[in-house]
């Protein structure tokens, strides 16, 4: 009897050990973003987000600390994304993907991500057809016709019936432009012209021109973050848009990210957005989110793409719970599917259907308020699913 009760216990101690064991092995997350090049800016920011996070919570998720092994794209480089995915997934055999700030860097890993049944956490990339690339991704972001799904709504809502857009020839430019005409059109709104220009540039003065001559009611845009985006806002400034030609200047709300409102000023005032962040925010957790941030990171402003890194590791954490520490593809999936929490930016949930994010839209129009240039929100549209797959 004695013995046997010496074995049991033996038996248990050891079951105990390897619980331990398994508990205190690390969650390696292999970061893919554009740490350096033209959209640093946006790197930062999502590694801000997923830092704080880590900080608040002991840098741990679901019980398991977090290793973070971070890979530069440089930009906008496929190719090398791929190359960096496989090496995170190969060499260093990392648990999870995450990051993505830019939809051509997302799309080139999630065949990887469908090869080596990994979950892919995208934090900002906001083309559409992203989770649709891959059943290992899950979005925290948004997706581009959210927003433009919402500004049409409102425009069409408030009188605006002749609309000229000017998108960016990439991805995300294309969804803007094809949800916002979708949208607009069906409620018996008109387009009037459209415009494609360079990711990367430089002089929009020859394209707003263009809008100017075809005198619509406001001009809908969609411009990657960064120092074209800042050009361009100040050239419609300096054209005149909405002062002497009555062009409201419409837009999804990346146009106005707080990352880029120090850099574009008074420049910025006027505009209306549709998004579902914004610094000034009035909630609870938000208030406390931008605490936390601007202790953090004093040089910075909170704006979507740290939100998107906050709520990615957010994510992370809670499925990790649900499953007990297992990060495997489809246990991670599976339990990630129909999650709900209280965001800096409002209730979301990852749709069960899509994996992408459900969220408030918010239409908010540019203010200074108390010296800072602030995206002030006066109207809300709820829940909103992304409607190229909802079918809105």
């Amino acid at each position: 009897m004695k013995m046997r009760l010496i074995h049991s216990m033996m038996v248990s101690l050891a079951m105990m050990a390897l619980c331990a064991g398994a508990q205190a092995k690390d969650l390696k997350v292999g970061l893919v973003l554009s740490a350096s090049g033209f959209y640093a800016d946006a790197a930062r920011q999502i590694r801000n987000g997923i830092d704080l996070y880590l900080a608040q919570h002991g840098e741990m998720v679901g019980g398991r600390k977090v290793r973070l092994i971070v890979k530069d794209t440089g930009g906008i480089a496929p190719a090398v994304a791929k190359r960096a995915a496989q090496e995170l997934i190969i060499k260093d055999k990392v648990d999870l993907l995450a990051g993505f700030a830019l939809t051509p860097n997302a799309i080139s890993v999630a065949p990887l991500a469908t090869q080596a049944k990994i979950p892919m956490v995208i934090m900002n990339a906001a083309t559409a057809s992203i989770t649709e690339r891959s059943p290992y991704i899950l979005r925290t972001s948004m997706t581009v016709p959210q927003g433009a799904w919402a500004m049409a709504q409102w425009a069409y809502k408030n009188g605006i019936r002749k609309v000229y857009t000017l998108s960016a020839d990439y991805g995300p430019g294309h969804d803007a432009e094809a949800q916002f005409t979708k949208t607009f059109s069906g409620l018996g709104g008109h387009i009037v012209g459209s415009v494609r220009t360079p990711v990367e540039n430089v002089d929009y003065s020859p394209y707003l021109q263009r809008v100017i001559d075809a005198k619509p009611d406001a001009l809908f845009m969609l411009i990657p973050t960064g120092s074209s985006l800042v050009g361009a806002v100040k050239e419609i400034r300096n054209l005149g848009l909405m002062e002497k030609h009555g062009i409201r200047v419409l837009g999804t709300g990346d146009s106005t990210g707080e990352g880029q409102l120090s850099a574009m000023g008074d420049s910025a005032v006027g505009l209306i957005t549709a998004f579902h962040y914004s610094q000034a925010h009035d909630s609870p957790e938000n208030h406390a989110y931008v605490r936390a941030y601007t202790k953090a990171f004093p040089k910075d402003r909170p704006d979507f793409m740290s939100v998107g890194g906050y709520d990615g590791m957010r994510l992370i954490d809670m499925v990790l719970k649900k499953t007990g520490g297992d990060a495997s593809g489809d246990a991670f999936v599976g339990a990630a599917k129909g999650m709900r929490w209280t965001s800096p930016r409002g209730p979301v949930q990852i749709d069960p259907a899509t994996r992408d994010i459900i969220q408030n839209e918010y239409i908010r129009k540019t203010e200074r308020v108390n010296g800072v240039v602030q995206n002030v929100e006066f109207d809300v549209m709820k829940a909103v699913k992304d409607p190229a797959k909802a079918g809105y």
